[in-house]
């Protein structure tokens, strides 16, 4: 057995291996944020062959906090039935169902909604400037997650991620570069972790003891006197102290900024956070070789393998993933004719050469 499909617990619910499909906006749903079939198609084509973990896309705590008006929701009761139905099929596949809970601040291009933010400041010159939130506004808010949280429990899901990164509303609040109010909700670390640390309680009382909840951070803002990786440990630390069990190490956002991208851009910052906080921890970003994800859990850089763009392209990766590491293909049932070249002496990648099996 290899590291990388391992079994992985988090409280009551054990992944049967460390690769996780990144929640990635698919911009596909109803104007009223309603799961459509490709939702399903997508997904379920992913489930098929076996992941640990598919995470769901940004789904919206409240209407103004959709990136687009085809964002996905979870603002209301009628969204709930649409997103069972791609949980039952995952479970069909015996794959936990994971979401992300998200709300986009200053940086939602929804029609007709008005934005909000920390301050009235936009993301880039020419953006359309949010209201500064009031106390109201924000009560408001941790409010919504708190239902959004709700409404995952009774659509099914096994693990629920809250979105604090890539510029969007609570990493708003987070960054010092974007988060100026002077009441206590800004100024401070202290006062700029309120807002996040109201929403993961309110989420952890609603989902109880037993229930995974992530953060997904970005650990760097990518510019001075912004968020970095220190920061990040600080920020960690009182997240997981409010009920937080894993984070989810991402970067950027806040800013206009483009980092540079290379495989592994962002592990450095969460192998820190696992190191120094002793949690768990998952990395993301370019990662798509199946040796480097094995290296990757075998070092203890990170517990969990989060693919995004890889998936995107390549459904098939965590059978593919098994073969190229010698671990016996668990496919769907209908699947499994197309890998008993393996139980031959054979192990077939993605690029079709065929290997021998190892001894």
């Amino acid at each position: 057995m290899t590291h990388l499909f391992a079994p992985f617990r988090v409280r009551g619910l054990e992944l049967r291996n460390r690769i996780v499909m990144s929640p990635m906006c698919q911009y596909m749903a109803a104007e009223d944020g309603i799961a459509r079939d490709w939702h399903l198609v997508h997904y379920g084509s992913r489930a098929v062959y076996g992941p640990g973990l598919i995470v769901l896309e940004a789904t919206a705590v409240e209407a103004r906090g959709r990136i687009t008006e085809h964002d996905l929701g979870i603002w209301s009761d009628e969204q709930v039935d649409p997103l069972r139905r791609i949980v039952d099929f995952l479970h069909e596949q015996g794959v936990p169902a994971g979401i992300q809970l998200a709300h986009a601040g200053r940086k939602g291009r929804a029609r007709g909604e008005r934005i909000i933010g920390p301050t009235a400041e936009a993301f880039r010159p020419g953006d359309p400037v949010p209201e500064a939130m009031d106390r109201a506004a924000i009560r408001e808010v941790v409010a919504r997650f708190a239902e959004a949280a709700r409404r995952a429990v009774r659509a099914g899901f096994d693990w629920i991620e809250i979105h604090g990164a890539h510029g969007y509303l609570l990493h708003e609040f987070l960054s010092p570069l974007v988060n100026r109010r002077e009441d206590e909700y800004g100024g401070s670390e202290e006062g700029r972790l309120r807002l996040p640390l109201e929403v993961v309680r309110a989420v952890r009382a609603e989902v109880g003891a037993d229930f995974p909840l992530a953060v997904r951070l970005s650990t760097t803002d990518y510019a001075p006197g912004g968020l970095d990786p220190a920061a990040t440990v600080r920020i960690a630390r009182a997240l997981g102290e409010a009920g937080a069990d894993l984070f989810d190490c991402s970067s950027g956002g806040a800013l206009p900024i483009q980092p540079e991208e290379h495989p592994g851009y962002q592990l450095e910052a969460a192998i820190r956070l696992r190191r120094e906080l002793g949690v768990p921890v998952a990395a993301v970003g370019r990662i798509a070789e199946p040796e480097f994800a094995e290296a990757i859990v075998a070092n203890g850089w990170a517990d969990l393998v989060v693919l995004g763009r890889e998936l995107l392209r390549h459904p098939s990766w965590p059978q593919d993933a098994a073969l190229r590491l010698g671990v016996r293909p668990e496919p769907a049932h209908p699947y499994e004719r197309a890998y008993r070249a393996w139980e031959h002496g054979l192990r077939r990648v993605g690029s079709g050469r065929a290997l021998e099996r190892p001894a």
